[in-house]
C-alpha cells in the first residue's frame, strides 16, 4: 500500500477513541466490534436502516432427524444472494470491500495491521461484521487459515468467524475477507455435539486434538477441534492437500468454514465440503426458481430467502434437494475420510 492510501485509511476510515483503544489494548476485539456497531448505527443511516429491517424478518423452521433449518425472509440480502460473480461482472464493477470505495460514513477497526473490522450494512445476524484485507487480494484460505483462527479467538467474547470460498457464496471473490456474527445464531452451533455423536466418524484423536467427518444426510463436513493453533494449522494443511489432490486442479477446493473459540476449551472448526455453488432451483424458469445461494450461514442452518415468494413456497423437500445438490458426493467424501485419516496419523 502506498503512503497516500495508508494516510487515507488512517484519516478517513479508522474509528479510534479511548473506548476502542482500551478494548484493543486488552486484545478484546469482540467488545471493540460491538462498540463500533453501536456508534455506526448512530452515524450511518444505511446501517441503521439495515438493522431496522432485520427486526421485521420472517422465519419458519423445518425439523430433521436431530437438527433443524430456519428459513429467513430477508429482503435486505437480495444484492448478496443475486450477486454476479463471473469474471466479467467483477471486472466491470468497483470492489465494494476496498477501503477507498467504502461509503463515507462507514468506519472500521484495524485488525492485525492488515484487516478491517467493518459493520455489515446488510445484516443476517443480530450483529454482523465483514473483515476484509486492506489490500485487494483474491479470496483464498490456504495461506491465511491462521488468521481465521486468530480472529475467531480475538473476537470470541461475542462472535464467531466464517469464510466463504470464492465459488461458494462469496459475493466478492476477488477480495480476501472473512465475516463474523453473533454466536449461536446458527443452529449447527448448538447441534454440533449431537450431530457428531449421531452422524460422525472419528478420524483421529490425540492430546486434545480431534478430527471427525459428519454426514447428516443434508451436509457433509469435517470438524477440527483443539486448543493448539499450531496443531490446527498443520491439520488443516493436511486436509487441504487431501481435498485439493482429489479434485486435481489448481483452483481452491469448494468449502465454507465456521470457526469459533471458547476460553479454556479452544477452537472448533467446521469445514463444509461443496460440489456446486448454486443449485438448479436458482436458475429454474417459469416461476419454479428459488433464489437461494447457499453459503456458510445457510449451510449452518439459517437459509436466506430475499424474495417473499420463495419464503412462502419453499418446502422441506426443496431444502433437501438444494443441499444434496450443492454438497460434495458421498463417494468423494468417503475418499477424503480415508485419505485424511491416514494423513493425520502420519
Amino acid at each position: 500500500m502506498d503512503r497516500s492510501n495508508k494516510k487515507r485509511l488512517f484519516e478517513d476510515v479508522l474509528f479510534l477513541n479511548n473506548e476502542i483503544i482500551s478494548f484493543i489494548n486488552k486484545n478484546d476485539y469482540g467488545s471493540a466490534a460491538k462498540y463500533l456497531l453501536e456508534q455506526q448505527k448512530k452515524d450511518w443511516k444505511q446501517l441503521a436502516d439495515g438493522y431496522k429491517s432485520l427486526e421485521s424478518v420472517q422465519t419458519k423452521r423445518f425439523e430433521f432427524d436431530g437438527f433443524e433449518f430456519r428459513i429467513q425472509f430477508n429482503p435486505g440480502r437480495i444484492i448478496s444472494s443475486s450477486a454476479k460473480v463471473d469474471a466479467q461482472s467483477i471486472k466491470n464493477r468497483k470492489c465494494f470491500l476496498c477501503f477507498e470505495n467504502l461509503p463515507a460514513e462507514q468506519k472500521g477497526i484495524l485488525y492485525n495491521n492488515e484487516y478491517l473490522i467493518l459493520c455489515n450494512p446488510f445484516p443476517i445476524f443480530p450483529e454482523h461484521f465483514t473483515l476484509p484485507n486492506i489490500n485487494h487480494f483474491p479470496q483464498t484460505i490456504k495461506d491465511v487459515f491462521y488468521l481465521l483462527l486468530s480472529s475467531s479467538k480475538d473476537i470470541a467474547k461475542h462472535y464467531m468467524v466464517f469464510y466463504n470460498g470464492p465459488k461458494c457464496g462469496a459475493s466478492a471473490p476477488d477480495h480476501l475477507h472473512f465475516q463474523a456474527g453473533s454466536k449461536f445464531f446458527m443452529p449447527i452451533e448448538d447441534e454440533f455435539d449431537s450431530l457428531k455423536k449421531k452422524y460422525g466418524v472419528l478420524l483421529f484423536e490425540y492430546s486434545g486434538f480431534s478430527a471427525a467427518a459428519i454426514d447428516d444426510g443434508m451436509r457433509r463436513f469435517i470438524s477440527l477441534e483443539s486448543d493448539s493453533i499450531e496443531i490446527l494449522i498443520d491439520s488443516f494443511n493436511r486436509f487441504y492437500q487431501v481435498y485439493s489432490s482429489l479434485l486435481g486442479n489448481n483452483d481452491e477446493p469448494m468449502m465454507n468454514i465456521l470457526s469459533s473459540y471458547v476460553d479454556g476449551v479452544g477452537w472448533r472448526v467446521i469445514i463444509f465440503l461443496r460440489n456446486k455453488h448454486r443449485p438448479s432451483h436458482y436458475f429454474a424458469e417459469d416461476g419454479q426458481n428459488i433464489l437461494i445461494s447457499p453459503a456458510a450461514v445457510d449451510i449452518g442452518g439459517v437459509c436466506i430467502t430475499p424474495l417473499e415468494k420463495d419464503f412462502v413456497k419453499i418446502t422441506k423437500d426443496n431444502l433437501i434437494d438444494i443441499f444434496q445438490e450443492i454438497t460434495i458426493g458421498r463417494v468423494h467424501f468417503d475418499i477424503i475420510k480415508t485419505d485424511l485419516k491416514k494423513r493425520l496419523s502420519e
